[in-house]
């Protein structure tokens, strides 16, 4: 390799590193003080960088958080929801794309927690980054009740708006973590109760023959 091209590789490698430094940093922030206003400059004594390197890699805190969910789904399994979303059954569209939406959210209950309040009391703290998931989340929605609709897998009588409206509700980091902090269940069973409540409140009963199953005998 060429000196040059072995010395960019350094230097986006070394970037790189910085980058990830810095988001590891607003994640122990995040945990460590939930109920305290993210400190750039923790972050970036934590990170061992300067508040302007912070700058100069995210633009601003808005920039920051961004990039900080971004790599949040990326850790926690966004490859795996978006094969489930691209299921080309309705049904396993709802499961898959609960389950796996919830296992994300589950393996950092504390840090979706933190920004789902930090949003609350003050939308600009966390720079618009929950509003921004939650935009994506608004949207898969929309998409998985018009799957139900096509395939004729729509509880009778309920409309895709009314259909949103509960899988709105069915698939919030409220009614996940109010399942295991107000419950006392494990994150594994309140997915398995969030996926049965979202098929029972927005799809059809399967009828008896299209289930394989046959009816006994009589007499």
């Amino acid at each position: 390799m060429a000196p040059r091209k072995y010395e960019q590789v350094l230097r986006a490698e070394a970037a790189e590193e910085t980058r990830r430094r810095i988001l590891d940093a607003v994640g122990q922030c995040l945990r460590e003080a939930p109920t305290e206003q993210l400190s750039l400059g923790r972050v970036a004594e934590l990170a061992k960088v300067s508040r302007s390197t912070i700058y100069t890699d995210f633009g601003s805190r808005s920039g920051l958080f961004d990039a900080f969910v971004v790599d949040l789904w990326e850790r926690t399994g966004l490859g795996e929801l978006s094969g489930a979303v691209n299921a080309a059954d309705a049904r396993d569209h709802l499961r898959e794309g609960i389950r796996a939406a919830s296992r994300m959210k589950g393996q950092e209950l504390v840090v979706y927690r933190v920004l789902h309040a930090m949003d609350r009391l003050d939308p600009e703290s966390a720079g618009g980054a929950v509003r921004h998931m939650e935009t994506d989340r608004r949207a898969g929605m929309q998409s998985l009740a018009e799957h139900l609709e096509r395939e004729g897998e729509l509880r009778e009588g309920l409309t895709v708006d009314k259909a949103v409206d509960a899988l709105w509700v069915l698939t919030s980091f409220e009614s996940l973590d109010l399942l295991v902090t107000g419950r006392s269940h494990t994150v594994d069973e309140a997915i398995d109760i969030l996926v049965d409540m979202a098929e029972r409140a927005v799809c059809r009963t399967p009828d008896i023959q299209s289930a394989g199953v046959r009816r006994a005998p009589q007499g």
